[in-house]
């Protein structure tokens, strides 16, 4: 790399200047007060842990992601986290071992080893919650709320929920008694929605018409909520599990159209674009043009398991700095004062003062001060007065 080469940062990742950093911080603090208010509780996990517990239990698409360093100290793999929840899961199963129900958050900066979505970001920071401890379809509710909730107060409109269940899919593979390498043929299918080449193979399998009609029509159960009346009337004899997860997804949409009228709805029943930990209710979060999801969700009862804990949870993510770019984040700014540099007893006190009543104060120090005031300190009559600047 040359001199001239080496202010550029790598490709996905970016960095927040002062305009841009002052809304991710105010929204940050804005979406963690109103988790909070929820009565979750938040936490900070560490940047890095060692591989093979960041990756416990969450599946080989999230360990593609995940940066992998050597510990100069033990000379064991570590990994750069690329994702918060395995890292909650363990906080909630070895560290605070509530028997009750457990509400977490977590807002920090995640690195990925590839870029997400569209957008070719690869340094996202990830703002999300979860509820260990509770397998009802409240918490499912609760939750979606929140998101949703936490999209409204960053200030996003016109959003289309994406709803889908993982036992329609898992059912119905299931049920046709497939081998793993078909399964793995079909999942990765349904995940790039290739229907003509999925048709063709498959024709091509020995099963019979009604498994072949059920693979096939997965992937095509894509709309409004005449999808679930379709899932039913196709599904009805496969298995409970596919019939559970329909009324769920029923129960989850009645509510949705009750406390959020304005958001639109699309159900997906063969979504696999989450990771592999989803056991149940997945969820996603969309803004009409705009490709990639804003935020995503569903539960993930055994992620706990392998840290001594099997709890049911359930829970979503959002990336703050996408919905500063996507909303308009209004920053109210400080007045500022422009003050001398503090020479005497007098002005340092002056200077602190104000700074405790909310004013934004800077010591000149030079002549080429270019940022805009609203006051100054200045000596009059044996006092420093605030005065008003001439702008």
């Amino acid at each position: 790399m040359t001199l001239a080469d080496r202010w550029l940062l790598p490709e996905g990742v970016d960095e927040a200047l002062p305009e841009q950093a002052a809304k991710i911080e105010h929204l940050r603090r804005t979406l963690l007060n109103l988790h909070e208010s929820w009565g979750y509780h938040l936490v900070i996990p560490p940047l890095l842990e060692y591989l093979d517990s960041l990756l416990t239990g969450a599946g080989s698409d999230l360990e593609i992601e995940t940066f992998k360093v050597i510990d100069q100290l033990s000379g064991r793999l570590l990994g750069i986290r690329a994702d918060f929840t395995s890292q909650v899961a363990r906080i909630d199963a070895h560290c605070l071992k509530n028997d009750g129900v457990e509400r977490l958050s977590y807002c920090g900066s995640v690195l990925r080893t590839m870029p997400s979505g569209l957008d070719g970001t690869r340094s996202p920071i990830q703002l999300g919650a979860e509820i260990y401890g509770h397998g009802g379809v409240e918490s499912d509710i609760e939750v979606l709320s929140l998101m949703l909730q936490t999209l409204s107060s960053a200030g996003i409109s016109n959003l289309v929920l994406d709803l889908g269940h993982v036992d329609v899919v898992s059912g119905v593979l299931t049920t046709c008694d497939l081998s793993n390498e078909q399964e793995s043929k079909l999942i990765e299918l349904y995940k790039t929605k290739d229907l003509p080449e999925l048709d063709r193979y498959v024709d091509s399998l020995s099963l019979s018409d009604a498994h072949k009609q059920w693979l096939v029509g997965l992937p095509r159960l894509c709309g409004g909520k005449e999808v679930l009346g379709q899932a039913a009337e196709l599904f009805g004899e496969v298995n409970s599990s596919i019939n559970d997860a329909i009324v769920l997804l029923k129960k989850l949409s009645d509510v949705v159209c009750q406390r959020f009228p304005s958001v639109g709805l699309h159900f997906d029943l063969s979504d696999l674009v989450s990771y592999s930990y989803h056991t149940g209710v997945v969820f996603a979060a969309y803004v009409p043009g705009h490709g990639n999801a804003i935020a995503r969700g569903g539960r993930y009862n055994n992620i706990g398991e392998v840290f001594g804990r099997s709890r049911p949870a359930t829970g979503f993510s959002t990336d703050v700095k996408a919905l500063v770019a996507l909303a308009d984040v209004v920053v109210s700014k400080p007045k500022t004062v422009i003050s001398p540099i503090c020479s005497s007893d007098a002005l340092w006190k002056k200077v602190n003062d104000l700074r405790s009543e909310g004013y934004r104060v800077v010591e000149v120090l030079d002549d080429l001060y270019s940022g805009c005031a609203d006051f100054k300190l200045d000596f009059v009559d044996e006092a420093w007065q605030l005065m008003p600047t001439q702008n």
